[in-house]
């Protein structure tokens, strides 16, 4: 004679976290180490996360971030660029 036992619930498990948050994390990091990959990577993430409706706080400071740091190395390269040439240029005239 089998009796069946009633089994109560499972307990809930944590729920996963949202998509794109650890890329999200992963992005804000390189934002300060490799700019264009921390963008490409920190859209790639914001884009996870819209999809699946959430919004991701470390994708969008990614994006931010890179942008900011992206202009800034332009204007110091071309600063740099113009400097050396003035340098450079002024030289070969003595």
């Amino acid at each position: 004679m089998t009796e069946s036992t009633p089994y109560s619930a499972a307990p809930g498990e944590k729920p996963a976290d949202y998509p794109g948050k650890t890329l999200g994390i992963v992005a804000l990091v390189l934002a300060f180490l490799f700019t264009l990959l921390g963008l490409i990577l920190g859209i790639v993430a914001n884009n996870q996360s819209k999809a699946a409706g959430y919004t991701n706080g470390p994708a969008k400071w990614a994006i931010i971030l890179s942008i900011i740091f992206l202009v800034l190395g332009l204007i110091i390269s071309i600063i740099v660029a113009v400097s050396s040439a003035a340098l450079f240029g002024s030289v070969g005239m003595l």
